[in-house]
């Protein structure tokens, strides 16, 4: 890449992972280890067969002749069947003018030049291989005085081997993100968030604002959403608390998921949104689109919009969560309360009989309550009756895993109790006390025992469990087998009874 650092010591380094990327048809290889002279993991991309020579002439001379040849219409970049049908042509045209230069290319350079060509000219360069890299969340562009730094979800934050060398290309590349959404960012507008067409979140910011050089902080949009047996596969809930919740969301109960940054509080709203049963229409309201259901839910995601550059055309969450109540909702996901007229709408959403789920900042159970009934939110503490769980999620950023802290139910005077919280020496889930509340408002919709409830706990933590074990991980899947429990419940019991595939169940 046209950033790269000194090539990796690798009798000096271990290596932790190796794998390819995909990038618009070129491959790309990817390294992470571990140098005695770093403190964090070494993230190296290279692109195989790619000479620094080729690379100056495709730079200087041929992106050049492109751009005068083909016709780029921002408009049509923006529209995700327009946007195809450019990069088809753009790539067309390409070909020929590089064999027209290099007319004895074989088939497969004339790919990898091309696919350089449309991710400089098309893409986002530099930061192209990293946007494709589903194994990364996060981006970061601090300045040009050091590299790129990513955050893996294996290995956490790690420093790369490409820098951006001067200012005015981390400049070039937040503006060129502007105008693909209608944004500016320029010295008179030194700060802008956007999203890109993929979903990802982009924050940008110019020197003097951020004192050290022009910084890009790119959050990814999850590709393969979290589900309720990936979250058991890797530790952070235990099967027997996840049926559990699973209970309360078949039974319309109203969920707070609270945490920390980063500790997983949308990734963990979105596995619990594919337990919905399918008969049922679900509203989603996001500043920056994160959720992703089951194809087949009747679901309507709404996502929030920034004013343009003469402060016209905003869309606020308040004004979707308004609107969402007209639109005959059974469920309604928030992606984060911040505000009291928002709390106080989705409070009373919960009151008039939908069924709510949300997150909030709040580091566990007691904290939540408290951040809900004090300013800024400043709701009345009467009102939270309404709700009738909160789950923490907690991360550890130096270790980086993340798990279920707290698993709170709420009494009829507003009262957090927590049933289950994590015990870090163990790494287990350990229950603190036994249901109350929760079972007495399901028993009292529902007519259920207790003896009952638990049986009902342990036939969905059987389903969990035979999901896990056959890695049932897709939505899809997931969904599909949820919708199955649902409408023809005894069938499948029977069919994870008999130890059938998950395939073989939803054939």
């Amino acid at each position: 890449m046209k950033g790269n650092g000194k090539e990796p010591e690798t009798a000096k380094e271990i290596i932790l992972e190796t794998y390819s990327l995909d990038v618009e048809g070129m491959k790309i290889d990817v390294q992470i280890s571990r140098r005695p002279t770093l403190y964090v993991p070494l993230y190296s991309i290279k692109i195989p067969g790619l000479a620094e020579g080729t690379r100056l002439i495709l730079d200087t001379q041929i992106r050049g002749e492109l751009v005068g040849e083909v016709n780029i219409d921002i408009a049509e970049m923006l529209d995700a069947q327009k946007s195809k049908y450019v990069r088809d042509q753009f790539f067309s045209k390409t070909s020929r003018v590089l064999l027209r230069h290099f007319p004895n290319l074989s088939p497969d350079n004339l790919k990898v030049l091309s696919a350089y060509l449309m991710q400089y000219t098309l893409g986002l360069g530099d930061l192209e291989p990293f946007l494709h890299d589903e194994n990364l969340e996060e981006i970061v562009v601090n300045s040009a005085r050091q590299p790129i730094w990513v955050y893996n979800k294996k290995h956490g934050w790690c420093i790369t081997n490409i820098i951006l060398k001067e200012e005015k290309s981390i400049q070039d590349y937040a503006a060129a993100i502007g105008r693909r959404v209608g944004r500016q960012i320029n010295l008179l507008n030194p700060l802008m968030d956007a999203r890109l067409m993929t979903g990802d979140r982009v924050n940008a910011t110019l020197f003097p604002i951020s004192t050290m050089g022009n910084t890009i902080t790119i959050r990814k949009f999850a590709r393969n959403p979290w589900t309720p047996p990936l979250f058991i596969q890797s530790n952070t809930i235990s099967v027997d608390v996840m049926a559990l919740l699973w209970l309360g969301i078949q039974n319309e109960m109203s969920i707070l998921v609270s945490g920390g940054t980063g500790s997983g509080k949308t990734s963990f709203l979105n596995a619990l949104s594919n337990l919905f049963p399918p008969n049922q229409r679900i509203i989603s309201i996001e500043d920056t689109r994160e959720i992703y259901l089951p194809s087949f839910l009747q679901w309507v995601p709404l996502s929030t919009r920034l004013p343009n550059p003469e402060g016209k055309g905003e869309v606020r969450m308040l004004d979707l969560l308004v609107n969402s109540l007209r639109m005959r909702p059974d469920r309604i996901i928030v992606g984060e309360v911040r505000r009291r007229r928002e709390a106080e709408i989705l409070f009373e959403a919960m009151h008039t009989g939908h069924s709510v789920l949300a997150t909030l900042h709040a580091d566990n159970a007691e904290q939540t309550i408290s951040r809900l009934t004090n300013p800024p939110i400043d709701i009345p503490p009467i009102v939270i009756n309404a709700l009738d769980l909160i789950v923490v999620q907690y991360r550890n950023r130096r270790t980086g895993i993340r798990r279920t802290f707290e698993v709170a139910e709420i009494d009829d005077r507003g009262r957090q109790k927590v049933i289950y919280r994590w015990n870090p020496r163990t790494d287990k889930l350990e229950k603190i006390e036994e249901l109350s509340a929760l079972a007495d408002r399901i028993a009292l919709y529902t007519g259920m025992t207790t003896k009952e409830i638990n049986a009902d706990i342990a036939e969905k933590s059987m389903l969990l469990n035979h999901m896990v074990k056959n890695n049932c991980v897709d939505i899809e899947k997931v969904g599909r087998v949820v919708a199955e429990y649902y409408n023809n419940k005894d069938a499948l019991i029977e069919a994870v009874e008999d130890g059938r595939s998950i395939d073989d169940i939803i054939r």
